[in-house]
This record gives C-alpha cells, sequence and structure tokens, in this order.
C-alpha cells in the first residue's frame, strides 16, 4: 500500500472480518478501508476462527487482532486450545486477548454449567493476557455485575499488570465509573447514534479512557443502519461521539486514534493522520 497516500485517520478497535458475510467482498472491504484510512482491530472467537483472524492481519497493513474464545462458545476450552493460542500471540499483529467475558443471555438448559465453563475461560485468558503483556477485550452482556465484580477481583490479584476494554458499552454511568476505576476503557458502537440512552455515558467519560468500533458486521450506525456493517462506517461513530460530547470532530478523532495506538501498542508503517 502507498503510505504517503493512504495515512491511518480512523481506528475501529473491534470488528469481526472472519465472518461469511464478507466472503464475497472482502478484498473489496479491505481496500475502502484502506482509501479512506481505517485501521481495525478484528476479533476471533474461537481457536479457528482466531487462526484465521491472525492470517488475515499478516496480510493487510490496516488490520490487526485479538484471539480467544467468546463467552457464547460452550464448545472450547481455552487450556485446551493454548497450544493454538501460544502459537497464534508469537504475532505482532495481536494486539489484545478475547474477547472474553461473561454472557448469559443464551445459557440454555444447563445454566450453572454453562456459567462454570465461562468462568474458566475468563479466567484462562485474563491470565493469559497478563501473562503476554497484552490488554484484555472483554464482553458482557446480561451479566454487569458478575464482570465488574470478577474484574475488579482481577485487578486486585493483578494490578497495573491487568488492563483492558470493555467493548459495545451499553451500561450505567456507575458501571462506568467502576471500569475506569480499575483503569480499563470502555467502547461506543453505532448503537449511539440510533439512541440517546447512553449520551450521559459518552458525555461522563474522560476522552482518553474511550474507543469508537463497529463490532461489524453488526449494529451498523446511522446512515447505514439496517445494512451490513464494516469498519469505514466507524468513522459514523467517531462524528458521534464528537456531537454528543460537544467538541470539534477533529480533536475527537486525533484522540480516539491515540488512545488506540496507546492501549493496544499498534504498530503501524502507515503514518498516522
Amino acid at each position: 500500500m502507498d503510505n504517503t497516500e493512504s495515512p491511518i485517520k480512523y481506528i475501529d478497535i473491534h470488528s469481526h472480518l472472519h465472518f461469511d458475510s464478507y466472503d464475497e467482498d472482502r478484498e473489496e472491504l479491505l481496500s475502502r478501508m484502506n482509501e479512506e484510512g481505517v485501521a481495525t482491530i478484528s476479533i476471533g472467537i474461537d481457536s479457528s476462527t482466531s487462526v484465521e483472524e491472525v492470517e488475515l492481519s499478516k496480510n493487510n497493513d490496516n488490520v490487526f487482532t485479538s484471539i480467544g474464545i467468546h463467552p457464547g462458545d460452550s464448545s472450547e476450552l481455552f487450556e485446551n486450545k493454548r497450544e493454538v493460542f501460544e502459537e497464534l500471540v508469537r504475532s505482532e499483529k495481536v494486539v489484545s486477548i478475547g474477547e472474553c467475558g461473561f454472557d448469559y443471555s443464551h445459557l440454555g438448559d444447563n445454566l450453572e454449567e454453562s456459567k462454570r465453563l465461562q468462568e474458566k475461560n475468563f479466567e484462562a485468558q485474563i491470565a493469559f493476557a497478563v501473562e503476554h503483556n497484552l490488554p484484555a477485550m472483554i464482553h458482557t452482556r446480561d451479566a454487569e455485575e458478575d464482570t465488574a465484580s470478577f474484574l475488579e477481583s482481577k485487578k486486585r490479584e493483578y494490578g497495573d499488570k491487568l488492563r483492558g476494554n470493555v467493548h459495545f458499552f451499553t451500561q450505567s454511568v456507575d458501571y462506568a465509573k467502576r471500569y475506569l476505576d480499575i483503569d480499563f476503557t470502555i467502547s461506543f458502537t453505532g448503537v449511539i447514534t440510533f439512541t440517546q440512552d447512553y449520551d450521559e455515558i459518552v458525555k461522563f467519560a474522560p476522552l482518553e479512557k474511550i474507543h469508537g468500533e463497529t463490532d461489524a458486521p453488526f449494529v451498523a450506525p446511522v446512515p447505514h443502519r439496517g445494512k451490513r456493517n464494516e469498519p469505514t462506517y466507524v468513522i459514523s461513530v467517531y462524528e458521534q461521539i464528537a456531537r454528543i460530547r460537544g467538541e470539534e470532530k477533529e480533536a475527537v478523532r486525533r484522540a480516539l486514534v491515540s488512545n488506540a495506538v496507546r492501549d493496544f501498542n499498534l504498530k503501524k508503517d502507515a503514518p498516522l493522520s
């Protein structure tokens, strides 16, 4: 890629480019990202998709990746796949671990067994992130108190070695404060472009502690709502964060890019603009 023509102007810290909804036009999408100056951290959700994401990131300057097992996946134990993840984490394009956490939205009939598996995987991935000096990418759904309490406990155990981001943040200001108090960051998706429910949180959080993300291919922002989401649409998320906060768009853009580079230790050949 011509670095002089394609500076990185936006960083989407959470997408899923391995999803089959991109199979027919993934190269065109990657080209659009380059043209728009958008980089992304594309997230594996189990061992096999983590392998796919690492391979994709190796072949594309604007793609980094996070490896791990999503809490909604009840078929894998992280420790049973540790050899796979130990091999993957050697790549310099791996910049975080997860998404890991608790998701109680689809526990099924084996409620307690599912929760125990999620906790085992969460515990193992937090330890793995600390061991490899990487931030954790946190997923929480219908499990707000358990997730916050778990991370507070782990922060007491690991101290400054534990850091990370709570993705797709749609919780209360009180929970935002709890995560900020343990030096975690929070990230916002396109949801903030079509509801005002989270405006208070967007205003409350210090600018240096927030990120923009898409969670593509899900929840496309206005003006793309109802379509398949993609990392280039993070531009709308950045602009809405600035609008909600009443701050200058360019200042917010630069701050969010700086946050992502700092928190995920991104190394780019392309210049940051």
